[in-house]
């Protein structure tokens, strides 16, 4: 496990929407309870003004078949920054634009990335994405002066470090979650049902053997494959 220090600057908006101090922030995922709807997609486009336009997002829902005709389901899988412990785009990253900030949360500095995109060869979870300066063009059509892209970068979730509303520590795609699907907390606190999921083994880790630690776990599906799970 790396050791790390946090940075005061790597957001250009630097207060995370919360006042609750926590070191490990996580979130769980429990797939039974995703009903596909999109809604995290759409809050997460639209507060942290993803590029929708291109098709790309810090979160979306993978709408997958299992099994064979005629013994078939339908799943969804939402996916987003796994928010690693140990994260390989920290570590490729030449400018230190990917740093890591208040309660474990890794994100990009806009101003020192130089868009090489390491860090999205890097990652494996093919969570990361290039801001294009069309697409900064883009979305100000959309969202005038005010827009929060301002130059070329590689963009991610940030579980809204910066952008959640004052006194809430849930991201946008939680407190718009229909079904009650993704759950947002401390992983240090164990009166957290992030922190009961995660230690009593039912929230776990997509790939575990990559040895990356992240915070973003998922409770598997009990339906899948004959109550196998994914």
């Amino acid at each position: 496990m790396m050791s790390t220090t946090t940075s005061a600057s790597a957001n250009p908006m630097q207060a995370f929407g919360n006042t609750k101090p926590c070191s490990k922030w996580g979130m769980v995922i429990k797939i039974d309870q995703c009903l596909g709807c999109m809604a995290c997609t759409a809050a997460c486009a639209f507060e942290n003004e993803t590029p929708f336009w291109e098709e790309l997002w810090r979160t979306h829902v993978e709408d997958l078949e299992l099994g064979t005709y005629p013994n078939t389901q339908r799943m969804f899988i939402p996916r987003l920054c796994m928010q690693c412990e140990n994260p390989p785009c920290y570590y490729v990253c030449p400018t230190g634009a990917t740093q890591i900030v208040d309660g474990g949360i890794v994100v990009v500095d806009e101003y020192k990335c130089m868009g090489c995109e390491y860090c999205v060869e890097a990652c494996p979870y093919g969570a990361r994405y290039m801001y294009t300066y069309e697409d900064i063009q883009k979305a100000k059509e959309y969202y005038g002066d005010n827009a929060i892209h301002v130059v070329p970068h590689v963009d991610k979730c940030t579980y809204c470090y910066g952008t959640a509303p004052d006194d809430t520590n849930t991201p946008a795609c939680v407190r718009t979650c229909v079904g009650g699907a993704r759950i947002f907390g401390c992983l240090d606190d164990p009166n957290s049902e992030v922190s009961r999921l995660a230690e009593t083994g039912q929230a776990v880790a997509l790939n575990p053997q990559l040895n990356v630690q992240p915070h973003t776990l998922y409770v598997l599906s009990k339906k899948a494959n004959g109550g196998g799970g994914i």
